[in-house]
């Protein structure tokens, strides 16, 4: 599912105080149309593809400048580097194949419900959650 979020990139940098360059503007349109969350190399394959070259460094500043202003969200699917998501998409949760290494969005399930009772029944105030699936997708439960 691809959630396109109609936007100016260039109101939203100076909503959080950057600079609209032209790598930031070009990273913040990669995110937003991607499906599923990016690691820096793929944001640096599909920049270049874009004509915007940039090396990781800058990437993984911009990202954690996006992190902080809050305009991505960071995702730690358990593999040895960060992936980033845009933060204006509906939340939902991923699904990650550990055979193929395939993401699947899910939006379904009623998080919101849980915080609550968590909130009421343990004072514990939430700031963000992060839930991930780990298994095998349906292509990779036929190979076994």
């Amino acid at each position: 599912m691809v959630v396109q979020v109609k936007h100016d990139c260039k109101i939203e940098l100076h909503k959080v105080a950057l600079k609209a360059t032209p790598a930031r503007l070009a990273t913040l349109k990669v995110l937003e149309a991607a499906s599923k969350p990016l690691d820096v190399a793929t944001i640096k394959s599909k920049l270049k593809k874009d004509g915007i070259n940039a090396d990781p460094a800058t990437i993984f500043r911009m990202m954690n400048s996006f992190s902080d202003k809050g305009l991505v969200r960071e995702i730690n699917l358990q593999e040895s580097k960060l992936r980033y998501e845009y933060s204006a998409k509906e939340d939902h949760h991923h699904l990650l194949c550990e055979s193929c290494g395939s993401i699947e969005d899910i939006s379904d399930c009623n998080i919101e419900t849980w915080e609550k009772e968590l909130r009421e029944k343990k004072g514990f105030m939430i700031k963000h959650h992060s839930l991930e699936f780990f298994g095998l997708c349906k292509n990779c439960q036929k190979l076994i």
